[in-house]
């Protein structure tokens, strides 16, 4: 059975994921804040190296491998992968959250590596960037062939110790959410067993 907007144990989970938001933007202040350019610099990078997978002509496989370190080296992986495992993640130990994160990189490389081939023939445009509390929004326009244009929004923030994104908006929906609920269904049918969960992550997507 679905749950409607206001049940309450879905309030509660859009709440936590919310607080996650919150919590993984604002973490501890480093000494010099992140600026506006050097949220949109980034964001420059990342899509001059989408633009070059995209018009690479390389095997599906290798795309996506490509697509994979693009998220390893400009995504807050660590802090992307906690707020996506949620509670669980504060119960497993280092390995285990070191075997999960592993697996979760290569996972979403291959999905949104898929998703980005659809771009094949297109292009994508960085746009601008604003200052929202602690973090960045940096919006950029995808332009397919054929398609309307429609935007893709990475959230940057310096949480980590250096700039890089920890959410990315297609179309208005926002990744670190859709992932969360995600990988928490993944989780419950397999009991709450996270072996399991790894080991499936690293065949999926």
């Amino acid at each position: 059975m679905s749950s409607s907007p206001n049940d309450p144990a879905r309030r509660r989970a859009l709440i936590g994921v919310t607080a996650a938001l919150i919590a993984l933007a604002a973490g501890a202040a480093p000494a010099r804040a992140l600026s506006e350019a050097e949220a949109k610099a980034l964001v420059d990078q990342v899509v001059a190296d989408i633009n070059a997978i995209i018009a690479s002509g390389k095997p599906e496989r290798e795309m996506y491998r490509d697509f994979e370190q693009i998220f390893a080296r400009y995504g807050y992986v660590d802090g992307i992968a906690r707020t996506v495992l949620g509670p669980p993640a504060r119960r497993a130990s280092r390995a285990e959250m070191q075997a999960f994160t592993r697996a979760f990189q290569a996972y979403m490389g291959r999905k949104y590596g898929k998703r980005f081939r659809e771009f094949i023939g297109g292009r994508v445009i960085v746009e601008k960037a604003r200052k929202i509390k602690s973090f960045y929004e940096v919006t950029t326009t995808a332009i397919l062939a054929g398609e309307p244009p429609f935007t893709v929004t990475f959230m940057v923030s310096d949480v980590s110790g250096r700039g890089l994104f920890f959410d990315m908006l297609i179309e208005g929906i926002s990744l670190l959410k859709v992932e969360k609920s995600e990988i928490g269904a993944m989780l419950d049918r397999r009991r709450g067993n996270l072996a399991r969960l790894i080991e499936d992550l690293e065949r999926a997507g």
